[in-house]
């Protein structure tokens, strides 16, 4: 494409998700990226950026692996292309499915595909519903979630996203949700009895899931104090409902573990981004032996389904991933890092401005005394540095990088992020 049919496509064609379409008009037009190499992405002018977000949390494996990929897609498109897992099924979705299943928490063996992260927690959700359905408890109607909490677009994902300004353009949620604090809002003691009198007011009996990521992505990376999901577990076994936890983010190596939730075994795992580095779309609900019994009685049907869930060309990509991950020690290298960066990240603590620095493994936030992050959001840029500014909860920067990073990449990352900081916050 020429520059001319990029920019008029653009203006007149493609709807941006969340663009401001208007400033298109204006000649306003976001980051056009043409290619990748490694862990920077190119513009279509040719400016490179170090890409400090893994372009959304995803791409586990920066740029660098498309060889392999696409030779694990060729191999599966010229075998099978396509097919469901509507009552059929394929040996990716199998093999996939075992993998899974064996490096999950003891006890979560089923799996059950789906496209990305939305459809995972909207899965998740059906089957909740349908376990106390079969179990003949089908008053428990509701979820319980943190107040700032996201967990995708779909409308039963959106319900429980916890961000009001995602939601007001579609009225009534979908799922009636309790709303519990955020990790970042006080001690274990506090956060665990704020959460059980939630429960108890709306009625336990009416709950049929909490949901909760290992580590909070909305508000900036709030990291979970010691025993937290011990007692979520508690409270979910004492009365009755499941617990389900969100790796949409966290999963595959972001916290330098397969899975990031601590301490406990949950019901169900939604996962997606990471599991195929973002080679190709694809997400996953990891269920326990328990909440998938009822499927496996006499006359019962898991009444759900999607039709690219399981697809065997994201199956194989999935597959590979897990490959290189083995094979190249990718967990290793974001465990051997995880304390340089933190220690890098906790300098930002000097700078005038900055609130608080949290996170974990190769996901942190610096959160700012702020409400005007657009120089903030036009340093990074002009830095050649891809990372979140975000104000949707605590305005923070954030960031993701990708787990090939070596230490240079994550001392460039924090070096750029507080050069920026330094200067656009001293300005106000």
């Amino acid at each position: 494409m020429t520059e001319s049919d990029v920019t008029t496509g653009l203006r007149d064609h493609l709807l941006l998700h969340y663009g401001q379409h208007s400033k298109l008009r204006d000649g306003q037009y976001p980051l056009v990226l043409t290619r990748g190499e490694g862990v920077h992405v190119i513009d279509a002018d040719g400016r490179r950026y170090l890409d400090a977000l893994s372009c959304l949390f995803c791409a586990q494996l920066g740029y660098s692996y498309g060889a392999e990929f696409a030779a694990a897609a060729t191999a599966q498109l010229t075998t099978l292309p396509f097919n469901t897992n509507w009552n059929t099924a394929h040996p990716p979705a199998i093999e996939l499915a075992e993998r899974l299943a064996d490096l999950a928490p003891q006890g979560v063996n089923r799996v059950f595909f789906t496209s990305g992260g939305s459809e995972s927690v909207e899965s998740a959700w059906k089957i909740a519903r349908q376990y106390h359905v079969a179990n003949g408890q089908p008053e428990r109607v509701k979820a319980v979630a943190r107040r700032t909490a996201y967990h995708g677009q779909t409308l039963g994902a959106l319900a429980l996203t916890g961000i009001p300004t995602l939601k007001e353009p579609f009225g009534r949620p979908a799922i009636d949700v309790v709303r519990v604090p955020n990790t970042g809002e006080g001690d274990v003691e506090f956060l665990l009895r704020e959460t059980e009198e939630a429960i108890v007011a709306a009625g336990p009996e009416t709950v049929g899931m909490l949901i909760a990521e290992p580590v909070q992505n909305a508000g900036g990376c709030f990291v979970p104090p010691a025993g937290y999901w011990t007692g979520l577990r508690q409270l979910a076994d004492r009365y009755g409902f499941l617990l389900v936890a969100d790796e949409v983010i966290t999963g595959f190596g972001r916290i330098g573990e397969y899975f990031a939730v601590p301490e406990v075994v949950p019901d169900m795992i939604t996962v997606a981004k990471g599991l195929t580095s973002a080679y190709a779309p694809m997400g996953a609900v990891l269920v326990s032996d328990r909440v998938a019994e009822p499927y496996y009685r006499p006359g019962q049907t898991l009444s759900h389904g999607l039709t690219f869930g399981g697809h065997p060309l994201a199956a194989a990509i999935a597959l590979r991933n897990l490959d290189i991950f083995e094979r190249d020690k990718i967990l290793d290298g974001v465990r051997e890092l995880t304390p340089h960066l933190r220690e890098r990240m906790q300098e930002l603590r000097d700078l005038p401005g900055v609130v608080d620095v949290r996170g974990d493994g190769f996901f942190y936030a610096a959160e700012l005394a702020t409400d005007d992050l657009n120089p903030v959001k036009a340093g990074l840029l002009r830095a050649g540095l891809i990372a979140r500014v975000d104000d949707r909860g605590k305005p923070v920067v954030q960031i993701a990088p990708p787990l090939v990073c070596e230490r240079e990449h994550l001392d460039e990352i924090v070096d750029k992020v507080g050069a920026v900081l330094s200067e656009s916050l001293q300005k106000r």
